[in-house]
């Protein structure tokens, strides 16, 4: 299996990419493939529902000329996608935003004249998550839309992981989190 991480943090070396690694080395001991975007590397517009995507139902098509293009053409090779970010004001920050909002629209033609297809229709998707409140009160609002999100494009959600941070004056990552980010990975594995 491929597993593609769209990684929405702007810290390489926050609290988000500490749990994501024990996730990736769980992936890769099982002899699968991981790959990582970090979104606030590339280069990614806001949507602004102009309808260019709808008209070829073949290809991504939209009339944006960014970092999408790669994004989408690794999301179709992929199995299990997995949306790796911390919590911003109960939902992800402004990167992944646009660029789920580029993908709903580019991935599912839905929105031209006729209906057409979703692209990636059956691909798993899941979230690892960090944030500063209890992740029932801090993640639950970006999990939900997600889930709407995956119901929406044909896509298989598969589940979150959410972590507390207790701020800064704490260390994030602890032998338990290692711990429960390797069980989510052999979750995702099963």
């Amino acid at each position: 299996m491929k597993f593609l991480i769209l990684m929405g943090s702007p810290r390489k070396n926050g609290n988000t990419i500490s749990l994501v690694k024990p996730f990736i080395d769980e992936i890769r001991r099982s002899g699968d493939e991981t790959d990582i975007i970090w979104l606030y590397d590339k280069d990614i517009k806001g949507c602004i529902a102009c309808r260019h995507c709808q008209k070829d139902w073949s290809k991504f098509g939209c009339i944006h000329k960014d970092d999408m293009q790669f994004i989408f053409d690794k999301i179709l090779l992929c199995d299990k996608i997995i949306l790796a970010t911390p919590i911003y004001s109960w939902s992800c920050p402004s990167p992944m935003k646009a660029m789920l909002d580029r993908l709903v629209y580019g991935m599912n033609k839905y929105y031209g004249d006729r209906k057409g297809p979703s692209l990636w229709k059956g691909k798993s998707v899941s979230i690892i998550t960090t944030c500063g409140y209890d992740p029932q009160k801090g993640a639950d609002l970006f999990e939900e839309s997600i889930k709407r999100y995956c119901k929406h494009s044909k896509l298989i959600y598969e589940g979150m992981l959410a972590e507390l941070d207790l701020g800064y004056s704490e260390v994030f990552i602890s032998d338990d989190k290692i711990e429960r980010a390797r069980s989510f990975a052999k979750k995702l594995l099963d």
